[in-house]
């Protein structure tokens, strides 16, 4: 029976060691070579666009959440259409018919977003 759990007991302290020697690495690497220097360039605001403020309860633009959720909406439905994509060929004409309406309700909805000005940043 130990057979059988050698190996997982044999990757499972090989990854862990990997995972260390490379935690442990990169930290002498970035300590030799002084990488982890603060400057004015890598202290300055990134991703979401507006510098840090000093009060946590500011207020957002509406339009900043309005937008990711947008993304994510449309994200997840372009992530649905994998699975059509892969088995396509051996679909019925039935499937192709769901497949496209469900791309009509999608491109109806962003035509509908973008007649709104949801996708318009001032």
């Amino acid at each position: 029976m130990l057979n059988n759990y050698l190996p997982i007991a044999v990757f499972l302290v090989v990854s862990a060691l990997m995972g260390l020697v490379i935690v442990v690495a990169s930290k002498l690497i970035s300590y030799y070579l002084k990488t982890n220097l603060p400057s004015q360039q890598k202290l300055a605001p990134y991703e979401c666009g507006f510098p840090e403020f000093e009060d946590t309860r500011a207020r957002f633009d509406v339009k900043f959440y309005l937008v990711a959720i947008l993304f994510i909406v449309f994200d997840l439905e372009v992530a649905f259409l994998f699975p059509f994509a892969v088995i396509m060929r051996s679909l019925s004409w039935h499937a192709l018919a769901a497949v496209g309406i469900f791309l009509l309700i999608l491109v109806v909805g962003f035509i509908y977003e973008w007649k709104k000005g949801a996708l318009e940043w001032e």
